[in-house]
Parts: C-alpha cells; structure tokens; sequence
C-alpha cells in the first residue's frame, strides 16, 4: 500500500517502512508527524485518488533528525566587468520514517524499529572520528554522577594530610643549630687568598729568570772584535805597493 502526499510545496509517493527527506518541520527527534493531505491512495490494481485530498486518509511517520542540507553553490558572472560573485546555501531539511498508511477502510504499520542515529554520528563513525558534540553531552552526565562519588572521599583524608603539617616545623626548627656553618666558609676564604698569593711569590720568582736573555749579548760583542783582523790585512796591501 503507498500513498502520495503534500508537504513544504511537493509531493512523495511513501509506503510503510519508507525514510524520506522533506522540507524542515517542527518536533524533537523521536516525535510523531502525521500528514492529511493524502492525493491519492494505492494497493496493488486499486487507486483511489482525491478531489484534491482522500476523505479520511492520514500518513504517519517519526522524526529522526532535522539538519543541513547539501550546500549548493551560486555563481554570478558579468562578463566584460570584471563581477564574479559565489555563495553557498545550505536548506534546512527533515528526516522522517514512514511508520503508517490508513484511507479507504484499510490501513498498513510498519513494525519495525526507529533509529534515532543522525546521519553525522554515522559518518563519523564509518571515518573512525570523534562523534559530534551533541552525543558527548548526552554521556556527560553519566560521567558525572560517577565522578559524585568519589568525592566524599577526600573529605575524611582531609584530617590525616593535616597531621605532616607539623613534622615539617620541627624539622625547621632542627637546623638552627647550624647557622655557624658559614664561618667555616669564610674561613676558607683566606686560604684561597694564600694560595693565590703564593703563586704570585713563585711568578715573582720566576721574572728574573728573564734576565738571563742579556747575557748572550757579551757574546755578541766578543765575537764583534774577531771580525777586526780583517781590516788589519788593508796596511799589509799598502807595503807591497812601496
């Protein structure tokens, strides 16, 4: 058994069972939608067709979800001048599931079962991806009825975590004793002091070692008058020319 009905401008040939997208309507999901603009009603070589409507004949169905439709995209151009202009629409739409036919003195149930699963919890569940917000609010006040619990705890551990509190003064109040630790490092101080110290004693030591450098230039100077029995040679030149 089918009927075609009228609803948002247009018409559908639905059956029993049948899902079908039509223009937004109001309801929450899971509620009933009843439709009386019946045109026509058919069963196998039976038809019965209104005048404009069938006298008595409703279609019933439930709300799964109302979204977004497909964007559809529109262009404008003027050619010569440079306009171009795109935008996007996204119609409203309503998720419905056929569930009953009734005209004419017969009528047709689905028995099946609704599912209320929106068409974004199953994409993303085929894609492996986080589900949309609105199923996790759905869960989260399960989550917090458990978390309730587990908070009345903590209140009787309260008295014992103040019991450590006292340990620790006392365990300042141990190290007092050893202020005078300090001096023992400023007494250290000197003897840094007296070690830089003698090392500048053994540089002091060291920079006359430096004056032995001089002591080659004697050598120099006494190699200096060797060189002067070669001018003696000259007046021996001179005799031989007398």
């Amino acid at each position: 058994m089918y009927a075609v009905i009228k609803t948002g401008g247009k018409q559908y040939r639905v059956k029993a069972g049948d899902l079908m997208v039509v223009e937004k309507l109001g309801g929450e999901p899971g509620a009933q939608v009843a439709f009386d603009q019946v045109l026509m009603l058919g069963e196998g070589d039976t038809v019965v067709i209104g005048a404009p409507t069938v006298a008595g004949a409703a279609v019933t169905a439930t709300l799964i979800e109302t979204r977004k439709g497909e964007k559809v995209k529109i262009f404008k151009k003027i050619r010569r001048q440079g306009y171009r202009r795109t935008r996007g629409h996204r119609q409203f739409e309503t998720v419905l599931r056929v569930t009953g036919i009734a005209g004419e003195g017969k009528s047709e149930t689905w028995d099946g079962t609704v599912d209320l699963t929106t068409k974004a919890v199953l994409n993303a569940r085929s894609r492996n991806l986080r589900l949309p917000e609105g199923t996790v609010a759905e869960a989260a006040p399960k989550a917090a009825k458990k978390a309730a619990a587990p908070k009345a705890a903590p209140k009787a551990a309260a008295p014992k975590a103040t019991a450590p509190k006292a340990a620790p003064k006392a365990e300042a109040a141990a190290p007092a004793p050893e202020a005078p630790k300090p001096a023992a490092k400023k007494a250290a101080a000197p003897k840094a002091e007296a070690k830089t110290e003698a090392p500048k004693a053994e540089a002091k030591a060291a920079a006359p070692k430096k004056a032995a450098a001089p002591k080659a230039a004697p050598k120099a100077d006494a190699a200096a008058p060797a060189k002067k029995p070669a001018a003696k040679k000259a007046p021996a030149k001179k005799d031989g020319d007398a």
